[in-house]
């Protein structure tokens, strides 16, 4: 495998709705897309990297800048035997994972073009469906947030998470459950909770949560030892796993019973795919967590979620729940059952709009 080239383009597209977490409040998403061109086919990836360095110390500034002068440089002179090598031949340049999974999950695409496979048959899936789940930000009112989770039920969403922070935890959780006492339901904090909120944490095991994700801080492994120790309720880990180590030392340390998995944040598919193995080996489910992608981060979390240890419902949700209109066509979509069907073409089986993919664009590099 040769990359010829690659096309990095800046498209804004606004959500139907504000989106809140902890972190702050997004309205319209800028988003880096990656194209490729190798072995006589094009593939597509997105960089997951945020407007702000708040999920991560990563933004859209810094992840061009990464590809462009560190990522394409290397990439452009070798000669790969498939796109699973990538990953190793940038191990030089530390951190910045969004922007090298960016380049690399677009090499996978045209990989499985190039041999007219899917996507998820050559990474390793084993289902043609997975299972969906919803993530609801943080409401302005309780009443506002009863009716989007009612909405997402009916739509036959298998989970229900929704974002918490400090004064807007245990009050929407109560109300949760006393509306719906057996859905699968579950909390994420995005780091927003410090030791002295072990107590608080606590008591929301009475609601009896699937899990609480990632309540301390964002490189803390010791306090969700601590915390793990003195809960029932399974601790599972985002912010804090970003490669295969951190996996491997949250589990031996016992800091968590759950791992959510980010294309972006581990650095792409075969980052990926070694932290999968690991915890499947270790018997600690994975599931895959969005980042309010286009259709395109979403198509490649869809192949992602075919591997056999992503045995939970992630937050790989339909296209019409974010977008007026997805870059994708078919758009996304949920079953009643809260299932989405693993597509059978080429590559991540969606094909870009190409049209409005120009239409959204604000800026754009060649690099060759």
């Amino acid at each position: 495998m040769r990359i010829r080239k690659a096309t990095l383009r800046e498209i804004q597209m606004p959500l139907l709705a504000p989106f809140e977490t902890s972190m702050g409040r997004t309205t319209v998403r800028r988003i880096l897309l990656v194209e490729v061109e190798a072995d006589g086919a094009t593939g597509w990836g997105e960089c997951t990297a945020s407007e702000d360095p708040f999920y991560s110390y990563e933004t859209i500034e810094t992840a061009w800048h990464i590809l462009r002068d560190f990522v394409w440089p290397v990439v452009k002179a070798r000669e790969y035997g498939s796109a699973a090598e990538i990953w190793d031949s940038l191990e030089h340049i530390r951190g910045h994972n969004m922007a090298r999974g960016g380049l690399e999950t677009a090499a996978w695409d045209a990989e499985a073009r190039a041999q007219g496979v899917p996507l998820w048959k050559l990474l390793g899936g084993v289902r043609g469906e997975i299972s969906s789940g919803v993530s609801i930000g943080i409401k302005q009112s309780l009443d506002e947030l009863l009716l989007a989770v009612n909405t997402e039920l009916l739509a036959g969403y298998q989970r229900i998470k929704i974002k918490v922070k400090p004064g807007w935890d245990e009050k929407p959780v109560e109300l949760l459950r006393q509306h719906h006492p057996l859905i699968k339901l579950m909390v994420d904090a995005n780091s927003a909770y410090r030791r002295d909120d072990f107590p608080l944490l606590k008591r929301l095991e009475r609601f009896f949560l699937m899990m609480i994700e990632q309540p301390l801080g964002y490189d803390d492994l010791y306090a969700h030892v601590e915390l793990q120790k003195q809960m029932d309720t399974p601790i599972c880990l985002d912010e804090c796993i970003h490669s295969l180590a951190h996996a491997q030392a949250a589990i031996g340390m016992g800091a968590c019973r759950i791992i959510n998995m980010k294309l972006g944040r581990v650095g792409g598919h075969t980052a990926a795919r070694r932290i999968h193995d690991l915890c499947g080996e270790r018997s600690i489910p994975n599931w895959c967590g969005g980042m309010l992608e286009s259709g395109i981060g979403r198509a490649h979390n869809i192949a992602m979620s075919t591997l056999p240890n992503f045995t939970l419902p992630g937050d790989v949700s339909a296209s019409a729940r974010y977008w007026a209109e997805d870059i994708i066509e078919p758009a996304v979509t949920v079953s009643p059952q809260g299932t989405i069907k693993v597509p059978t073409g080429p590559g991540i089986g969606f094909e870009p709009k190409r049209a409005l993919i120009e239409k959204l664009t604000v800026r754009q590099e060649v690099l060759a």
